[in-house]
């Protein structure tokens, strides 16, 4: 998936993060200094930014790997059908996923570390309020993780990661900033148009593995390993 994609879904679902993670983002610890109290919502995006980044050399790992053996188009492929799956199947049933095997131990955990964080207040605490925030689970950070798997290195995974963080940013910290900015009216109107846009980024990652040769949208894929030449003496 070609990069700047990572910061048009950042940016276009961004809301979705508002309607997800908006209530730790509306509760961070006040400042009255306006500098700090700026430096540090900044500082807690820049969190979730990070860890999205880490994520992102992860899968990034992951995908070359998998180019390398010559599944990319497949795993395209596979990822959008995912995607597909996920907006058709009912809510209550994704979210039973949650409480299956460590997921909830996990989750539980993270989001007693955030509560601990939320009694300190200071910048290096915001900072890592990001960073646990970034863990969470999320439909919306898994369709960013979709594409940094379809990647060819881990640097480009990273920049694809980090890149989707930077689209979610800008209304994120204006949520941070004034919890007003953004009515609850457009906020659930955005999540009812969710799903079609999810949707049209997994018609995108089928059609990205079917390899079509269209510019941009279907590019022929070199995922074939190629194979050293032979010496001969």
């Amino acid at each position: 998936m070609e990069l700047w994609t990572a910061f048009t879904i950042g940016l276009l679902g961004s809301l979705h993060c508002v309607g997800m993670c908006g209530a730790i983002a509306f509760a961070l610890p006040r400042n009255k200094d306006r500098w700090k109290f700026l430096s540090g919502r900044i500082l807690y995006n820049l969190g979730r930014v990070t860890t999205y980044s880490i994520l992102g050399i992860f899968f990034g790992f992951v995908g070359q790997a998998v180019s390398l053996a010559g599944f990319q188009e497949r795993l395209s492929i596979t990822i959008g059908i995912v995607m597909l799956l996920a907006i058709l199947v009912p809510r209550k049933f994704t979210g039973k996923l949650l409480s299956v095997g460590w997921i909830a131990p996990f989750v539980s955990r993270l989001k007693s570390g955030i509560g601990k964080l939320f009694g300190h207040g200071s910048m290096p605490a915001l900072f890592a309020i990001g960073l646990l925030n970034g863990l969470l689970p999320c439909g919306f950070v898994y369709v960013g993780i979709g594409g940094s798997l379809t990647t060819n290195s881990i640097g480009e995974g990273a920049a694809y990661m980090a890149l989707f963080g930077l689209g979610t940013l800008p209304t994120m910290l204006a949520a941070s900033l004034a919890t007003n900015v953004i009515s609850l009216n457009v906020r659930n109107t955005v999540r009812r148009y969710l799903p079609v846009a999810m949707a049209l980024l997994a018609v995108m990652f089928i059609m990205r593995g079917m390899a079509l040769g269209i510019p941009y949208l279907s590019p022929k894929l070199s995922s074939t390993p190629t194979m050293p030449a032979e010496c001969h003496q």
